[in-house]
C-alpha cells in the first residue's frame, strides 16, 4: 500500500458581491498555501460566459500562479481543444514549460465548456470537433512538442515537455487516452455514474507510449472539509445551488451559505442537488477520510484531485489544510 498523491482543481470562483480580480487573488492565495502543504498539482479549468468562474484563460493564470509558487505542479483542468487551434495551445504551454521546466501539466478536454453561441465567439464556428477531428487535433498538438522538425515549428513548443493529460467524463475520452498512452483524469465530480465504466475502458484500452509506460488514472472529486459534518454541509450549500442555477440556464456568482440555506428548493431541486452530492466528500476530517477511502477502493485511482467550491476563501483554504493535516495520512491505495 502506498500514499496517494492529492491535488487541487480550482475554478477561481467569483462570490456574490466580489469581483473577478478578488477571485483570482483568492486562487493565488490558495495555490501558495497548497504548495506549502505539499499538494502535488494545482489545476485551473477553462469555462466561458459563466459569472461564477474567473479561470477562463488557463495559460495566463498558470503563468501567474507558477511565479507565486515554488514546487507544486501547475496545469489546466483543462484546456478545451474545440476552442483553440492546436498550434496556439502548443506555443502557450511550450512557453510555460520553458519558463517553469518540470512543473507544467497540459490537461486537454473535448467539450467546449460553454454554450454554442459562446463557442462560436471563441473559434468562429458552430461545429465542435467530431469523433474523428478531436483525435487528429490532439495528435497535431502533441506533435508540436516533438524534437523532430516538421513543416511548422512551435517556438516555444518544440522540444518542451509539458505533461499531456486527457480529461473526460465519458467512455470516448477514456478509450482515446488509453489508445494514445496518456494519463487520464476523470471528472467524477461532474459525472459520478460514469466513473467506474470509464476507468475500466481506460485500463482495458491502454497501450504503452513515449508519454507513459502504464495506465495512470486521476479522479476529480468535490471535497469540503470542516471541523464538523454540520459545518461542512453548511459550506457546501452554495456549490449545489450554483450547479442548479447553471443547469437551469441562469448562472450566477457563488451564493453565500446563508442565501443557499434560505433558497426555496422544490422537491425536484432538492433531489437534483442530493444526487450531485452522491459519491463526493463532505464533512469532518473523519468523514472525508472515510468517503475518499471508499472512492479509492472503488476506483483504484492513482491520484485524487479535489475541487472545493465554497463562498469564503478562508473556508476554502481551511478545507485543504484539514485534508492535508488530518486526512491525507490515512489514505492508502
Amino acid at each position: 500500500m502506498i500514499d496517494v498523491p492529492l491535488s487541487v482543481l480550482d475554478l477561481a470562483p467569483v462570490a456574490a458581491g466580489a469581483s473577478a480580480g478578488e477571485a483570482l487573488r483568492h486562487t493565488t492565495e490558495l495555490a501558495r498555501r497548497t504548495d506549502e502543504l505539499g499538494y502535488h498539482r494545482f489545476w485551473v479549468a477553462e469555462h466561458h460566459n459563466m459569472p461564477a468562474i474567473a479561470s477562463s484563460a488557463p495559460a495566463v493564470l498558470i503563468a501567474h500562479l507558477a511565479a507565486h509558487t515554488s514546487t507544486i505542479r501547475l496545469g489546466s483542468g483543462g484546456v478545451m481543444l474545440p476552442n483553440h487551434a492546436p498550434l496556439v495551445v502548443a506555443e502557450q504551454f511550450g512557453t510555460l514549460d520553458a519558463l517553469h521546466p518540470g512543473r507544467i501539466d497540459l490537461g486537454i478536454g473535448r467539450a467546449p465548456g460553454t454554450d454554442q453561441v459562446t463557442a462560436l465567439a471563441l473559434r468562429r464556428t458552430m461545429e465542435g470537433l467530431s469523433a474523428e477531428g478531436f483525435p487528429r487535433e490532439l495528435t497535431d498538438l502533441m506533435n508540436y512538442f516533438d524534437d523532430e522538425p516538421g513543416p511548422i515549428t512551435a517556438t516555444p513548443g518544440r522540444g518542451q515537455r509539458p505533461a499531456v493529460w486527457l480529461l473526460g467524463s465519458s467512455g470516448f475520452s477514456a478509450q482515446l487516452a488509453g489508445a494514445l498512452g496518456l494519463p487520464f483524469s476523470f471528472a467524477h465530480h461532474f459525472s459520478a455514474q460514469n466513473t467506474l465504466p470509464a476507468l475500466a475502458l481506460y485500463r482495458q484500452s491502454f497501450r504503452p507510449s513515449r508519454w507513459l509506460p502504464e495506465p495512470y488514472a486521476m479522479v476529480a472529486v468535490n471535497a469540503v472539509c470542516a471541523e464538523t459534518d454540520e459545518r461542512a454541509e453548511w459550506l457546501a450549500g452554495p456549490a449545489g445551488l450554483s450547479f442548479l442555477r447553471l443547469r437551469a440556464g441562469r448562472p450566477e456568482p457563488l451564493a453565500s451559505p446563508e442565501e443557499a440555506a434560505a433558497y426555496p428548493y422544490t422537491e425536484f431541486e432538492r433531489e437534483f442537488v442530493a444526487q450531485r452530492r452522491e459519491g463526493q466528500a463532505t464533512g469532518s476530517p473523519e468523514t472525508v477520510r472515510r468517503q475518499l477511502s471508499d472512492l479509492l477502493d472503488r476506483t483504484g485511482a492513482d491520484e485524487l484531485m479535489l475541487n472545493t467550491m465554497v463562498y469564503d476563501v478562508a473556508d476554502r483554504v481551511r478545507s485543504f489544510e484539514l485534508i492535508a493535516n488530518e486526512v491525507a495520512g490515512g489514505l492508502r491505495r
